[in-house]
Parts: C-alpha cells; sequence; structure tokens
C-alpha cells in the first residue's frame, strides 16, 4: 500500500503531456522571431523623417509625439550630425532666395529696355518689334521686310535692317535663336516641297548673314522652322495671315 501511495503521489508531480508540445512550440517561435530581429535593418533616415513629420502637424502641438525625435536621431548620431548642418544651410539659403528677386528676371528687362532703346534710335520700331518671353527678349521681322513670298533669299531693303541687329548683337553675349514661320497656304515647289522647308530656309538665310557678314560667331546661333503650326493669328484674313509670315529672332537669356 505505502509503494502504490508514493507512486499516485509521484504521478501528480509530473506535467501533462501536451505542456511538453506547447512548450516546444513556443520556444520556436520565439526564436523565430529573434532572428527576423537580429536580420532585420533600421534604415535611421527614414525613421528620422516619419517622426519628424508626426512631430510637426498640428494635432500634437498639445499632444507630442509618443515617439520621441531624440530616440530616433540617437540611433546613428555621427550621420545626422554631418548631415544636419547641410540642411540648415540649404534651407537658409532657400528663405533667402525665397524674397530676391530673381537675377535672370532682371537681366531680361534690362535687356529689353537696351533692345526697345536700340530700335527707336534706329528708327526700327516700326518694322521689328520686341518683346519679352519666358525664353527672351524677341525680335519679330514680318516677311514683307525680309523676303519675297515664297523665296528665301533675302531682299536688298532687308539688309540695312539687318546690319543694325547684328549691331546689336554684337554688343551683347546672348545666345540667339532664329526662327522661320509661315501661314497655313500650303507649298510645293522644286526648291521648298513644304512650309517646312521654307521657314526653315528664311532662318538659315539670317542666320548666315550675321555670321558671314557681320563676323559674328556660329556657336552664339541655332535655327528652327516652325512652317505655319505657331501662328501669332488665325489664318482666316490676309492680314492675319501676313502676320504668320515672319522671322523671329531671340535673344535668349545669358545662362542658357
Amino acid at each position: 500500500m505505502n509503494l502504490n501511495n508514493k507512486r499516485k503521489k509521484k504521478n501528480k508531480k509530473q506535467a501533462p503531456l501536451w505542456m511538453v508540445t506547447y512548450s516546444d512550440m513556443v520556444t520556436l517561435i520565439l526564436v523565430f522571431f529573434i532572428l527576423l530581429f537580429s536580420m532585420s535593418q533600421i534604415d535611421a533616415e527614414k525613421l528620422k523623417t516619419v517622426t519628424e513629420s508626426y512631430q510637426q502637424r498640428v494635432i500634437f502641438d498639445f499632444y507630442p509625439s509618443p515617439v520621441e525625435l531624440e530616440q530616433a536621431s540617437n540611433i546613428e548620431d555621427n550621420e545626422d550630425e554631418a548631415e544636419q548642418p547641410n540642411d540648415g544651410g540649404l534651407q537658409q539659403d532657400f528663405d533667402m532666395n525665397e524674397n530676391r528677386p530673381s537675377e535672370g528676371t532682371d537681366d531680361l528687362q534690362n535687356l529689353l529696355n537696351e533692345v526697345d532703346e536700340f530700335l527707336e534710335n534706329e528708327g526700327l520700331s516700326e518694322v521689328i518689334t520686341a518683346n519679352r518671353t519666358e525664353r527672351g527678349v524677341v525680335l519679330v521681322l514680318q516677311e514683307k521686310v525680309v523676303f519675297e513670298s515664297a523665296r528665301a533669299e533675302l531682299l536688298d531693303d532687308a539688309i540695312p535692317f539687318l546690319d543694325k541687329v547684328g549691331t546689336l548683337l554684337e554688343q551683347i553675349p546672348n545666345f540667339v535663336k532664329v526662327e522661320g514661320h509661315t501661314d497655313s497656304l500650303p507649298i510645293n515647289t522644286s526648291q521648298f516641297p513644304s512650309n517646312w522647308e521654307l521657314s526653315g530656309a528664311r532662318a538659315s538665310s539670317v542666320v548666315r548673314y550675321f555670321t558671314n557678314e557681320k563676323g559674328l560667331d556660329p556657336i552664339r546661333f541655332n535655327i528652327a522652322g516652325y512652317a505655319d503650326t505657331r501662328p501669332v493669328a488665325s489664318n482666316d484674313t490676309p492680314e492675319n495671315m501676313s502676320k504668320n509670315r515672319r522671322v523671329e529672332i531671340v535673344i535668349l537669356e545669358e545662362s542658357e
């Protein structure tokens, strides 16, 4: 009897068999998460950005973010300390430039004033118009001043005008783009199969005169022929069509 009682008491102290399986499963899960954590990498920069964005929200003015910024920055102190002065300098430059007028804008306005004064002094205001766009200062020469209809050879009467424009370009270092434009009437000749060839040839004739006759540096120039794709007026009347037949000399910003 005593031996049986001892065996019963000993059996009561042993854990149930399912507890062994359960403890093994918990241990494996714990090891699994430890491995995941050990292999993971924390991006300090992203964590810092996230915490800063939350702290800058109005909703946290009276209820600060539970994630402290100092904890995020302490992950990689050396990296953050090296980057912080640069960010501050860039922000300071941005604040200063925000209230400062654009130098390019001032240059274009000064250039336009010089061009207007030059055209007025040379008596060209009635045949050449100047206006300012986002690209630069644009001189507009109508077809009747420079070319015969459907031709790309410069008129003799156009030479004095181009000489004075060349003198203007000699006085400034800016790059220049010469653009040819036509109306919507189609053209089909052996020399000009379409308005594309005609507009490009007219722009080339003007640039050729500036470089060959006025001795301007060819590297300053580029040409474009737009045919009738960029009209300034609708092609519904002869007067409007004559406005579209033009050559534009675009004095670009010096930085371009």
